[in-house]
């Protein structure tokens, strides 16, 4: 008997997703860089542990990312399409949920308080 092997379906779009979230991740450095040299200025009014926390914290973004694009590319190489796809698109969440976030505090800031009328003279 001979067995007919279907053959392995077409990932294509899967590798342009990849690609194209790859270089929305590294597009998200750009604004890094500029928070990264801002963050030490925390240090202006003294050594304390809140500043140490915050520079820590804007300067070990770029880890995440990382982790998750190698983790995609090890999933895409396994053929474990739907993982890979979900991995290579969260590498670029984090900023992409700090914008919404500060949208959605500047809207409810704005509701709570008039709205631009409490900017009015």
């Amino acid at each position: 008997m001979t067995e007919t092997t279907s053959p392995p379906p077409e990932r294509t779009g899967l590798l342009i997703w990849m690609i194209l979230s790859q270089i929305l991740t590294v597009l998200s450095l750009i604004p890094w860089l500029l928070m990264a040299g801002l963050s030490v200025m925390a240090f202006d009014q003294g050594s304390t542990p809140e500043a140490w926390t915050f520079v820590i914290a804007v300067w070990s973004y770029p880890i995440l990312p990382i982790i998750l694009v190698i983790a995609a590319w090890i999933a895409y190489a396994r053929r474990r399409n739907h993982s890979a796809a979900v991995l290579s698109g969260l590498s670029f969440a984090p900023p992409l949920l700090c914008i919404a976030f500060i949208w959605a505090s500047n809207a409810i800031w704005f509701a709570q308080n008039g709205g631009l009328d409490a900017f009015k003279p």
